[in-house]
């Protein structure tokens, strides 16, 4: 046999245990992940939050209407390199009822958000994530499941020097590495 088919073989037969053993386990029991709830959230919230993803111009006005909180889930790193000018970080890792409520009034409040894959130009704040693992998408459901109704979000790709946008950070007018 060649070491290649030895190789395939003992992957087969490793990733065939390790599938039969957790096949046989069943269900693991913790009241402090609910998967089931996460699934219903982004089955059920799909539609409305489609509706709710802003044009440029919409983010824009909406910003400037008083009480709308502009919510940033982007690492504190991030944030600090460049965010859009009023925006208040909140790591998404950061989220508690606590915190959420410190910086979000109500349920009631306007909240709107954006994300790495909102911007291009700029690919040491904005690094780009997989489309299916954008930030935008596990906010929006998180807000849902403590409670906030009135959520919006940054629709379009930008690009960070064409937008009407403003940002601010430490690298906002600096020359960028690597550009």
């Amino acid at each position: 046999m060649k070491p290649a088919s030895i190789a395939l073989s003992l992957v087969l037969l490793l990733g065939g245990t390790g599938l039969a053993i957790a096949q046989s386990k069943g269900p693991i029991p913790n009241a402090q992940i609910d998967y089931d709830t996460f699934e219903t959230t982004v089955e059920s919230t799909g539609a409305v939050r489609e509706n709710r993803r802003l044009t440029e111009t919409e983010f824009l006005d909406m910003l400037s209407q008083e009480g709308v909180v502009l919510l940033d889930a982007r690492s504190a790193q991030r944030y600090e390199q460049r965010h859009i000018e009023g925006a208040i970080s909140l790591p998404f890792t950061e989220f508690t009822a606590e915190t959420l409520a410190a910086v979000i009034p109500s349920a009631d409040t306007p909240v709107l958000i954006y994300c790495n894959n909102n911007f291009e130009g700029d690919e040491i704040a904005f690094a780009l994530k997989a489309p299916a693992a954008s930030l935008n998408l596990s906010t929006y459901n998180s807000l849902v499941v403590y409670g906030y109704n009135n959520v919006y979000e940054l629709g379009p790709l930008l690009d960070v020097e064409e937008t009407d946008i403003a940002f601010v950070g430490s690298l906002v007018g600096s020359e960028k590495p690597g550009f």
